[in-house]
């Protein structure tokens, strides 16, 4: 904790009985900083922040000045430091966590350091949501037959994991079957405001929060600042390192009025990321605000923070109020915790209060919530807003650019065509919808849209309606709590009836575990050259990642969902054209069937109980006798073995307490040349392994069968599966390669065709280091820390993109890869660039500098040279630092090792 005091704000607060101590905020701006009271939410955070961590060190008096005396107005680019008061994990980047920090323990030692240094120093906690995949679907057994199969597939993986919450200190996992990690993190383990001893003494302060997934910004909703973070980044911050970052602009969203009849919070988070995606809030803070927050529930203030990469800011805040304290006690905090929430909070001026002055912002938008209609986004992107009543015009308007060559037969342009493959498949062509799946914390941590979903599944089964028979439905909740209320509202059966039965508690489709769709199903797709549709309730769709037979993937709300299931075509215009026929033959269209206000409510009332959560976090860690009869190794450092699941990795091989001198980049080769959106699902593994890839190669020489593969995201641990997947999406165009789709690229300069890994090779072989070049919004998507790591280990030194999105350049750092941005208006193509020059780099060595220039040469084999500059995007000082010793953990060690 601080050391140093400068602005005398530790002062006492009485909580009930109890007494603590708090940084205060009020007393800073009694000591002259007149605007303090009206700094905006997320900023009194990080103010607080900096006052409780002053050491003189990492945190200086100027810093808490310059904080405190924030102009809206002002852009100024300054420094400061930031160590959140916990640190939260899934699985999938989870597993790589520890077993960094496991081979960070083999490197201390190395080094002659003590390996128990390398220990969280603060709460860390692990929920397992990344695994469950739907392989059994519309049918009563599918959630039992689900996790045996999980279980199967991942026991080396959780048997590491359990090793690690024995190993660790402050490491707590939760079993798997439990609930979708951003969904737990709100119902259970954020904590509002934290309380600890320290020094004989109890004080309290903000709950913040760093999470490696990017939806951990869904904890927003709740008025905890956090956001997602690269893995590497979350175990510095684990290890006490301080994160640096700039201090941010805060985009103010003012909301007025109420959501119209009909319209979901879904429908405002589509509404909402469209309209900040073209406001630009990418590195921003946005902070909601106005009298239109009185009508958002938390369930709905969580949906808006979950899609915040989305729309591609930092965090997306709510500030407490009233409803943040209803919410802690339905589900189940006890009564001590919200007081101190409500008292902290009205102590710091953290409390919204009807009335009160609104802060200053840098600038603001308005949204009225009664302009918001039902609405879907895709079939790429979730920006991509589409209204419900243009899904049909939208899908037609989008189909030529989806549809690529084929030797196979050619789908007619009309619908309905009938294709003899079996009984329950009569007539499939583009627009089918093939997936509808209730999925994703996003929509399932909202009792009021699943609530819908349920109430819609009852009117239709009471009108006669099913499920097509081409559509692979699916229901995973975020948490047994969904379950419970669910049955209490004796829901779940209808749904049931429309194949939405439960098939597990964790992300599933939206993390691309869909699954297999049916073989005859799979069969008419690949033989007609379909555009299939996938319709999920989730936060992402974009290409490759839903599953890989389907094409166009669209974000939509539970009920909407379950809609598309009885309609099966997403050329169906819901708003005019009939679901299907009830047994007599009458129409029965959206409208008949979508139910009213008044009956969500009622049934939310009736069903939604603070006992059914104090029921299902009872014994959050304890886990089901699966998980408590995993084998699990003795011994504070792991003991590798030959597991192609868990690898012990190359990136601290051969370390010494000294880094490289730095050195510039020559006679550089590219690897990938790509364009705009190139998200991190097209650059980290991610989905099935194909047997004839060179991970499937890999794991077919290591005795693995294909059945065995498992997913990617499974393997993460394994660093010699996860690189020879890196750049392997089957949607990825790589224009050094022109015309191939997928992993592909050129040895140059000969120009063989071969896939990236394999090339890759070929270059370390011979000694050249290499470069990926890229358009606009480069790296976007999930905070994927093997988009970076597999990157690194491919040998590239460099990334120039247009832009970058904020958690993969920092990763990219991190891991010792340098990003350079292109200035205003260049890019590939404006400059000519074809990608088979050689490359140089003139500024990247001893002289670089934060935000600074670098020069690139591209020679072409003509011998003319084209020179343009570019900036590098190591952004502070510190981060500099940590790229000088080879990224984070190199640098890690190394302090740590130098530490007395």
């Amino acid at each position: 904790m601080t050391t140093t005091n400068s602005f005398n704000t530790r002062t006492d607060l009485r909580v009930g009985e109890q007494t603590v101590q708090i940084y205060s905020l009020p007393a800073l701006e009694r000591a002259g900083f007149s605007g303090v009271s009206r700094l905006p939410y997320s900023m009194k955070i990080l103010l607080e922040n900096l006052l409780r961590r002053e050491d003189g060190a990492f945190v200086k008096a100027a810093d808490i000045e310059a904080v405190a005396a924030w102009k809206a107005e002002a852009n100024v680019e300054r420094e400061i430091s930031f160590m959140p008061a916990r640190v939260l994990l899934q699985d999938f980047t989870g597993v790589p966590c520890v077993v960094d920090l496991a081979v960070m323990r083999d490197a201390m030692v190395a080094l002659g350091g003590d390996p128990d240094r390398i220990n969280p120093l603060q709460p860390v906690e692990l929920v397992i949501d990344h695994s469950v995949q739907v392989d059994y679907f519309g049918r009563a057994d599918a959630f039992a037959l689900n996790a045996e199969l999980e279980f199967t597939r991942n026991r080396e993986r959780y048997a590491f994991l359990r090793w690690g919450q024995r190993a660790f200190r402050n490491f707590q996992v939760v079993p798997p079957d439990t609930g979708i990690v951003h969904q737990v993190n709100i119902e259970h383990l954020a904590r509002v405001v934290f309380s600890e001893q320290v020094d004989g003494v109890t004080v309290a302060y903000p709950d913040t929060v760093f999470g490696t997934d990017s939806h951990t910004t869904m904890v927003n909703g709740l008025g905890v600042v956090g956001w997602g973070v690269g893995g590497i980044e979350a175990e510095a911050a684990m290890l006490g390192q301080p994160s640096s970052m700039l201090i941010p602009q805060v985009l103010g969203v003012r909301l007025t009025g109420a959501l119209p009849k009909g319209a979901t919070a879904t429908d405002l988070v589509l509404t909402i990321t469209e309209l900040l995606r073209k406001t630009g809030v990418v590195g921003k803070f946005v902070e909601f605000f106005g009298e239109g927050l009185k009508h958002l529930t938390i369930a709905d203030r969580a949906t808006l923070g979950n899609m915040c990469p989305e729309y591609g800011a930092t965090v997306a805040i709510f500030p407490i109020d009233e409803m943040t304290l209803d919410y802690l006690r339905l589900t189940g905090r006890d009564e001590s915790r919200v007081q101190l929430v409500e008292a902290y909070a009205r102590a710091q001026g953290l409390f919204r209060l009807e009335g009160a002055p609104d802060a200053h912002y840098s600038s603001t938008v308005e949204l009225s919530l009664a302009s918001v209609e039902p609405s879907l986004a895709g079939p790429k992107r979730p920006q991509d807003r589409v209204s419900l009543r243009d899904a049909k015009s939208a899908f037609r308007a989008a189909l030529p650019g989806m549809q690529v060559a084929s030797k196979g037969a050619k789908a007619s342009e009309g619908g309905g065509v009938a294709v003899a493959v079996a009984p329950a498949v009569e007539t499939l062509d583009h627009g089918a919808v093939v997936i509808t799946a209730i999925t994703s914390c996003t929509n399932t941590s909202n009792p009021s849209v699943m609530i819908a979903a349920g109430l819609l599944a009852k009117k239709a089964v009471e009108r006669g309606l099913t499920r097509r028979p081409w559509v692979k439905s699916s229901l995973a909740p975020g948490s047994k709590v969904v379950t419970e209320y669910l049955n209490a509202a004796g829901l779940s059966t209808y749904l049931d009836r429309l194949g939405f039965d439960l098939v597990g508690y964790g992300c599933t489709t939206c993390i691309g575990n869909s699954g297999p769709l049916p073989d005859e199903v799979s069969a008419v797709i690949r033989d007609r050259n379909l555009v299939v549709c996938s319709v999920l309730s989730g936060n992402r769709n974009f290409e490759g990642r839903i599953q890989q037979e389907v094409r166009a993937n669209y974000l939509a709300s539970p009920p909407l969902v379950v809609a598309y299931a009885l309609a099966g075509w997403i050329t169906t215009d819901l708003t005019t054209e009939p679901l299907g026929q009830d047994p007599s033959g009458t129409p029965v269209f959206l409208k008949d069937i979508w139910p009213t206000e008044r009956e969500i409510q009622e049934t939310m009332q009736r069903a939604v109980t603070a006992e059914m959560f104090r029921k299902s976090y009872s014994d959050v860690f304890k886990g089901d006798e699966r998980w408590q009869k995993l084998p699990v190794p003795e011994g504070n450092r792991y003991a590798w073995t030959d597991s192609t699941y868990v690898r012990k990795p190359t990136f601290l091989e051969g370390m010494t307490m000294v880094p490289d001198a730095p050195v510039e980049l020559k006679g550089g080769r590219l690897l990938a040349l790509l364009g705009d959106s190139v998200t991190t699902d097209h650059i980290s593994p991610a989905g099935s392994i194909k047997t004839d890839s060179p991970a499937g190669k890999y794991l077919i020489e290591h005795g693995v069968k294909a059945s065995d593969f498992n997913s990617y995201g499974a393997r993460r641990g394994n660093h010699e599966v996860m690189v020879r997947g890196t750049f392997a999406n089957t949607r990825l165009r790589n224009q050094v390669a022109p015309g191939t789709e997928g992993g592909w690229t050129k040895v140059l300069p000969t120009g063989e065709l071969m896939t990236i890994y394999d090339a890759s090779e070929v270059y370390r072989e011979r000694g050249v280091p290499l470069l990926v070049i890229a358009g606009k919004e480069y790296g976007s998507g999930s905070s994927r820390d093997w988009a970076a790591k597999g990157t690194f280990l491919l040998g590239v030194k460099a990334v120039i993109a247009e832009s970058f999105e904020r958690i993969h350049r920092s990763n990219l750092v991190n891991m010792g890869v340098l990003p350079l941005q292109f200035t205003s208006g260049d890019s590939a193509s404006s400059l000519g660039l074809t990608g088979i020059e050689e490359y140089s780099l003139v500024g990247s060595g001893e002289g670089l500098k934060p935000r600074g220039e670098v020069r690139v040469r591209a020679a072409a084999a003509d011998g003319s040279v084209k020179e343009f500059a570019v900036t590098a995007r190591i952004d502070t000082p510190e981060e500099l630092v940590a790229f000088r010793h080879g990224g984070i953990l190199p640098y890690v060690v190394r302090q740590l090792v130098s530490r007395k």
